[in-house]
């Protein structure tokens, strides 16, 4: 296949159609690198190879299909004329660069072409249509997937960031392929960052190492995973990079011995079990050793595993036996073993990880794989592409990127915009993973930290929104528990439960956030939207601004909040997503006047109306659980982000901590008058243990009319009194007297008491 001469770029190229003359990109000046009459000047050094791509697509591609890519170049090439990058090149030279990074992983002629073509949207205004007309629809919408949203005017660089971020995931969802692309294109621009200003270099650093990095992992994609890591720490830690890079090139010498001695006695020990295996060195990325000297607070000299080896077998089989023949060449250390074969990562990666300790009593590091997981190690999901259907049935890892990919979509369906979007999936990217089983021994893999509720969302939504308990290793345990390696966890569900917006607190996933969220927004609006009214109204009225907003006033506070509605806006605030007092002083601001610059005190809200609760509030309003307030108690309550309103007790030492730590978001709250229902309360009761003494606290606590939700006993630590512990429903601190009282006259009871904290 012959594009073009090699690097070359479309001075030898008739021109495809008349169009305006690109525009230079990135360029101190324009013009520069072209001659007077357009024609394209001599490329600099480095420029990608056509002759070098062709090459590489004529392995795999059929005749038919590399005319079409040929094709694509051309456009491409005619559509670029006159551009240039920072460094002074072609900026063909960069199209060209992603798609010989999309050969390597053999991508097919569509994506190739995608890949050529995927600036000409965003750069020189080319139609969709004008390239489903030329190149088809499928091409057409990978290369819209890539573009970024036409130029529309944002509330600020962060929205607009993460309306980018959200359109490509969701493109990618529905055709991995987009981000496959994406990810050659910011390792290109990641390898040539050098032209740019160190500003910009730290924010595309940035920006790579929080979201392109995991998603690469993610995938995957090991090689892009590191090298966009180790390009990402050197622009934003230069002098870090530099120092490090210099400490481990001294290193190498100084270690050359070790790893030779260990080298040829893992050969030869391999030989002689008649294994027939690959064994290479490995050597930590940069950014792996910064990584492992800054969380564990270590100097390079401390960090003893910078070298490590990859042994590759022949067969499944072969990994275990290389495994004990290892093990008894050097001794394995305690804990330091991980089977990925057995239970793969959730990127698809497998492969058996010993340390031993080697020579010198240096920790080493094995990796055993086969050939075809080395391959998936390496590459990830392109390592087994498939896009032509009925020639193969997915493999697993394509299975496992599909259902990553349609809870993307799920997420996008549950939430309310672009920056909370990102946000979620974020959380999804982290690398770290634990595996559990369900009860019929299915695993589950989820981020580390993840709580049984989270459990309960990766398995349905449905089933998330109507937990109310679960058993982990058959043991009943609190729906925060944080989740290990190996736990059978089991949700017992009840159609008539709901999410709690205290879930939000402590759960991991972003699947199981957004659908909480969704609920709060959604199937508690009104509730929301009330109770933000009522909270804004009263911060105003600490101003003296009367809560009937003029039309032109709530305009601009709506344009300026990126809210649709003011009845978002209560919601938000309502839910805990903003706070009233800002608010408040932001419609301060908005009247104008020698008042906006005025500092407005706050003071806990002690000057607010207090806020009236009813008890019927819903989700909008929560019940403190470490001091579970009921009626007659003085109260105080916190508004916390994305949880709405939450009750404490006056005297709560937790209320006192986060006051202390956070006083804006406080507020003074009072029981209403008309309460018509029952509230939680835990008693202590100190019994002599005597047959039958449960039986009759019960019955005298059933006969003072309280309803036991929660019974518990333990033995105290001499071992004199046992410890019954209720958390019962009672009307008031009236009737809960009423109810101690009662109790305490029972034979064998000792003492009884409220439980705080």
């Amino acid at each position: 296949m012959s594009l073009t001469p090699a690097d070359t770029t479309s001075a030898a190229l008739p021109p495809l159609a008349p169009r305006q003359a690109a525009k230079p990109q990135g360029a101190s000046t324009p013009g520069v690198g072209t001659s007077g009459s357009g024609t394209v000047a001599a490329p600099a050094p480095g420029v990608a190879s056509v002759s070098q791509l062709a090459d590489k697509l004529a392995e795999y591609l059929s005749p038919a299909d590399l005319k079409k890519v040929k094709e694509a170049y051309r456009f491409s090439d005619e559509m670029h004329l006159g551009q240039m990058r920072r460094s002074g090149e072609p900026y063909i030279s960069h199209p060209i660069a992603v798609a010989e990074i999309c050969a390597d992983w053999k991508l097919d002629a569509q994506a190739i072409m995608a890949a050529l073509l995927h600036d000409v949207m965003e750069d020189q205004d080319v139609k969709k249509e004008e390239l489903i007309e030329r190149f088809g629809a499928p091409v057409a919408h990978l290369v819209d997937g890539l573009s970024k949203l036409e130029k529309i005017e944002f509330q600020s660089q962060i929205e607009a960031q993460a309306e980018n971020f959200r359109k490509m995931l969701l493109a990618m969802a529905s055709d991995v392929r987009v981000i496959l692309i994406k990810l050659a294109d910011r390792l290109h621009n990641m390898r040539t960052l050098d032209f740019m200003t160190a500003a910009k270099k730290r924010r595309i650093a940035s920006e790579t190492m929080e979201v392109y990095v995991p998603i690469a992992h993610r995938l995957g994609l090991n090689n892009i995973y590191h090298e966009l890591q180790d390009l990402s720490f050197s622009h934003l830690y230069p002098m870090r990079y530099r120092t490090l890079a210099k400490a481990v090139k001294a290193a190498r010498g100084n270690r050359r011995e070790v790893v030779n001695k260990i080298m040829e006695a893992v050969k030869s020990t391999l030989s002689m079990a008649e294994l027939e295996a690959d064994v290479t060195g490995r050597e930590k990325t940069l950014y792996d050793i910064y990584k492992k000297m800054r969380n564990k607070h270590l100097s390079f000299s401390q960090v003893l595993d910078v070298y490590g080896f990859r042994v590759v077998v022949g067969s499944f089989a072969d990994c275990y036996v290389t495994l004990g023949t290892l093990h008894s060449l050097y001794k394995p250390m305690p804990g330091k073993f991980k089977d990925y074969i057995a239970i793969r990562k959730l990127n698809g990666y497998q492969s058996l990880h010993t340390t031993v300790i080697g020579p010198y009593g240096t920790p080493v590091e094995f990796q055993i794989r086969t050939q075809e997981m080395h391959r998936t190690a390496e590459s990830g999901v392109a390592a087994h592409w498939l896009y032509k259907s009925g020639e193969s049935n997915p493999s697993d890892l394509q299975q496992r990127t599909h259902a990553w990919l349609q809870s993307l979509l799920d997420i996008q369906q549950q939430t309310g915009d672009s920056a909370e979007f990102l946000e979620h999936v974020k959380v999804d990217l982290f690398p770290d993973s634990v595996y559990v089983f369900t009860p019929k021994s299915k695993i589950i893999a989820l981020p580390r930290g993840a709580t049984a509720i989270d459990f309960a969302y990766s398995i349905h939504t449905g089933i998330g929104d109507q937990t109310v308990a679960v058993k982990i290793n058959n043991e009943t345990s609190p729906l925060r528990t944080e989740l290990h390696n190996g736990d059978i966890v089991e949700i017992i569900t009840d159609s008539s439960s709901r999410p709690s917006p205290t879930w939000l607190s402590f759960v991991r996933t972003g699947k199981a956030r957004s659908a909480i969220r969704h609920h709060l927004r959604t199937i508690n609006l009104p509730e929301s939207i009330a109770l933000g009214q009522q909270l804004l109204s009263q911060a105003l009225q600490t101003l003296n601004i009367d809560a009937d907003l003029p039309a032109p006033l709530v305009e601009r506070l709506l344009n300026e909040s990126s809210a649709n509605s003011m009845d978002e806006l209560y919601a938000d605030i309502g839910i805990g997503k903003r706070m009233a007092t800002l608010v408040a002083r932001h419609i301060f601001g908005l009247i104008g006047g020698e008042a906006a610059s005025m500092p407005v005190e706050h003071n806990n809200g002690s000057e607010l109306d207090p806020v009236t609760i009813c008890g019927s509030e819903g989700v909008s309003v929560q019940l403190a659980p470490c001091c579970l307030p009921i009626p007659g108690d003085q109260i105080i309550g916190q508004l916390r982000r994305d949880q709405g309103l939450l009750v404490h007790t006056s005297d709560c030492s937790q209320a006192k901590r986060q006051r202390a730590k956070e006083p804006d978001r406080w507020i003074a709250v009072r029981w209403g008058t008309e309460l018509n229902r029952r509230f939680d309360c835990r008693i202590k009761v100190l019994i002599n243990s005597e047959r039958g003494i449960l039986a009759r606290v019960a019955a005298e606590i059933g006969e003072s009319d309280a309803n036991i939700i929660y019974v518990g006993m333990d033995e105290d630590k001499d071992n004199v009194l046992d410890q019954l512990r209720f958390t019962v429903q009672v009307k008031d601190r009236v009737h809960l007297a009423a109810l101690l009282r009662n109790v305490r006259r029972v034979a064998g009871v000792n003492r009884i008491l409220r439980e705080r904290n």
